[in-house]
């Protein structure tokens, strides 16, 4: 399939994935050739059909986000879905950030996916409610509503919407003062993470101790 892909790949769209797809490409690579690019939705859908990870990093910058309708974004969901679990949670992680939380249409269609069908569809609601609190934005008045649901459903989640989940209850206890007592015990009843080895230097997802922890660098 892939290299049925390449073959039909115009010109200019085999330059560019030729260019970007090494093992030693990085984000900032990717960004620096979209900078140049700006935005085309025919190379970014050229890109996307070589079911390439980076090609498909590359793809989402490009994408003119007008013509995300849910339609598109059902096909996109199925093509990430394919991809190994690490890269299939990037890239849709990767199209929340940098093309669905920056149009108001995009930011609905995403407000609309609690109980998507879509796994992938369902992190995203959780993690777009998650960013709306960490970027400094007044917090929209759901957050009693989200913990509601997170108290009633986050133990039956499969695991990529229960982390986002989890990583809301996270956002809500250190963003907002008067939850977070909430938070805490959510995660001191629940348990998850609890026993999740962390790497140096990262925060834990245990929310006890991601809370207190993100909250005494927010105090310094």
């Amino acid at each position: 399939m892939k290299n049925l892909s390449l073959m039909k790949l115009s010109p200019k769209a085999k330059d560019i994935f030729d260019q970007i797809n090494t093992e030693n490409t990085k984000l900032g690579d990717l960004r620096s050739v979209a900078k140049d690019i700006k935005k085309d939705h025919e190379l970014a859908m050229e890109l996307w059909s070589t079911e390439s990870y980076f090609a498909r990093q590359l793809a989402i910058l490009i994408l003119d986000k007008k013509l995300l309708t849910q339609e598109v974004i059902n096909q996109l969901d199925q093509d990430i879905n394919k991809h190994p679990e690490d890269e299939k949670l990037q890239l849709i992680d990767w199209l929340m950030a940098n093309q669905l939380a920056k149009d108001k249409k995009t930011v609905a269609l995403m407000e609309s996916w609690q109980n998507s069908k879509s796994s992938l569809q369902r992190r995203t609601f959780w993690y777009y409610q998650a960013r709306l609190r960490w970027v400094g934005q007044t917090p929209p008045p759901n957050t009693e509503e989200l913990l509601s649901f997170i108290e009633k459903e986050i133990e039956n989640e499969v695991p990529e919407v229960q982390w986002a989940m989890n990583f809301t209850a996270a956002q809500i206890g250190v963003y907002q003062q008067e939850y977070r007592k909430i938070c805490i015990a959510l995660g001191e009843r629940t348990g998850l993470y609890k026993d999740e080895m962390v790497a140096k230097n990262c925060t834990p997802n245990y929310l006890p101790d991601f809370i207190n922890i993100q909250v005494a660098k927010l105090k310094k």
